[in-house]
C-alpha cells in the first residue's frame, strides 16, 4: 500500500452511505481497510459494484455465529481503528463493543449513527433527510414555498462521513502520542449543526432571516442564484463582492446606472427580473464561453454526465471515467483509485498477521 495513511489498519463493519464513504476515503489515502460484510447481503439499490466500496478487501462473516464473531474480534485486535454504523447497543450485544478489546488499548472505535449514541432519538430509525431536519439546515434550503432535499450530501457525507474521518484521524494521532484509543461518536445530526455554524452565527447576529430564499446564500439575493438560459440550461452566478458584480454586469451587457441598488432587499425582485431577462437571451454554453475564466463569478450548471468532460475537471483529472478520484490532492503521497476484492477468512488472517 502507498499513500499518506499507509500502515494504518482499519476494520469496517459493512453499512450504508456514511460508513462506506469514510472507509473509501481512508483506503483512497493508503490505509489498509478490511470490510466485513454479512453473507449474501445485497446492495440496497441493487448495484453490482458500488463506487464507495473501492480500494479495500472484503470478507463475508456471520457475526451472529460464534466463529464469525471470534474471527472479527481477532482482526479488530490487530487493527488501529474500527468503523461501524449499527444502532446503539448492537455491537455491544455481539461482544464487539468498545469495551471488549482491552488487549488493544490503542484502538480508535469510530461509531457512525444518525442521532448519536445517546439522546431521546438514539434508537430511532432515520435517514439523511430526517437528520438534517432537526438542525435547521433543511428548513433553510430550497425555494420559499417548501424545503428541498439537498441530495444526501449535507447529512450522510459532509456531516456524517467527513466528521467521522476527521474525528478518527484526531483520535489516531492522539493514540500514537498517548497509547490510548477512544470512541468517536459521530452523529449526523451533530455534524449538520456543526456545519451550520456560520449560518447560525449570522442568524444570532441578526443578519440572517429564518426563512428560505430570503438571504444572501440561499437564493434570495439575485446576485447569488441560478437563471434559465435560452437553451433550457442554467447559469449559476455568485457575484457577491462589488468588484465581481461590476465585472458580471459589464460582461452581461448591462449598465450599473440602469439597475436598482442591490444593497436594498426591496429591490431584489426587480433586479432578479432584469438579470433573468438578459440571461434568457443566450444559451448556457454561450454564457459560459463569455464568462468562465473571468472574475464575473459565473459557471454553467452541468449535468452529472457533463461534469467529467468540463475542461477544468479534465485538466485536474477530477474523474476517472465517471468515478471521482481521491480528494484532496496531496503533493507527496497522493491518493489512488484501487479495486475492491473478496477474500477468504484465511487470507484475511494471513494479511493481518
Amino acid at each position: 500500500m502507498s499513500g499518506a495513511l499507509s500502515g494504518l489498519r482499519i476494520v469496517e463493519i459493512a453499512g450504508l452511505g456514511p460508513t462506506p464513504f469514510a472507509a473509501m476515503w481512508f483506503a483512497d489515502h493508503g490505509a489498509q481497510v478490511l470490510r466485513i460484510a454479512r453473507p449474501g447481503a445485497r446492495h440496497i439499490f441493487g448495484l453490482e459494484r458500488d463506487v464507495l466500496d473501492r480500494g479495500r478487501d472484503w470478507l463475508e462473516l456471520d457475526l451472529k455465529s460464534p466463529a464469525g464473531r471470534d474471527l472479527a474480534r481477532d482482526l479488530i485486535l490487530r487493527a488501529d481503528a474500527l468503523i461501524e454504523g449499527m444502532r446503539p447497543g448492537v455491537m455491544e450485544r455481539l461482544g464487539l463493543g468498545p469495551g471488549d478489546f482491552p488487549a488493544n488499548p490503542r484502538l480508535v472505535y469510530g461509531r457512525m449513527t444518525g442521532w448519536g449514541q445517546a439522546g431521546p432519538l438514539a434508537h430511532s430509525a432515520g435517514h439523511d433527510l430526517t437528520y438534517i431536519a432537526i438542525t435547521g439546515a433543511l428548513h433553510a434550503i430550497g425555494p420559499a414555498a417548501h424545503p428541498v432535499p439537498p441530495l444526501n450530501l449535507v447529512g450522510d457525507f459532509a456531516a456524517g462521513s467527513m466528521h467521522l474521518v476527521a474525528g478518527m484521524l484526531a483520535a489516531v494521532l492522539s493514540a500514537r502520542e498517548t497509547g490510548e484509543g477512544q470512541v468517536v461518536d459521530a452523529a449526523i445530526s451533530d455534524g449538520v449543526a456543526h456545519l451550520m455554524a456560520m449560518i447560525s452565527g449570522m442568524r444570532a447576529a441578526g443578519i440572517w432571516q429564518d426563512a428560505r430564499q430570503a438571504n444572501l446564500l440561499d437564493g434570495g439575493a439575485p446576485y447569488y442564484a441560478c437563471y434559465p438560459c435560452a437553451c433550457g440550461g442554467f447559469l449559476a452566478i455568485a457575484a457577491i463582492e462589488p468588484q465581481f458584480w461590476a465585472e458580471l454586469i459589464r460582461r452581461l451587457g448591462l449598465s450599473a446606472e440602469d439597475l436598482p441598488d442591490r444593497a436594498d432587499p426591496a429591490n431584489w425582485p426587480a433586479l432578479r427580473a432584469l438579470l433573468a431577462a438578459r440571461i434568457a437571451t443566450r444559451s448556457r454554453d454561450d454564457w459560459a464561453a463569455a464568462l468562465e475564466g473571468t472574475d464575473a463569478c459565473a459557471a454553467p450548471v452541468l449535468s452529472i454526465d457533463e461534469a467529467p468532460q468540463h475542461p477544468h475537471n479534465r485538466a485536474r483529472a477530477v474523474f476517472s471515467g465517471s468515478e471521482p478520484r481521491p480528494a484532496p490532492l496531496l503533493s507527496r503521497t497522493p491518493g489512488r483509485l484501487g479495486p475492491g476484492r473478496r477474500i477468504s477468512a484465511q487470507e484475511a488472517q494471513d494479511l493481518w498477521r
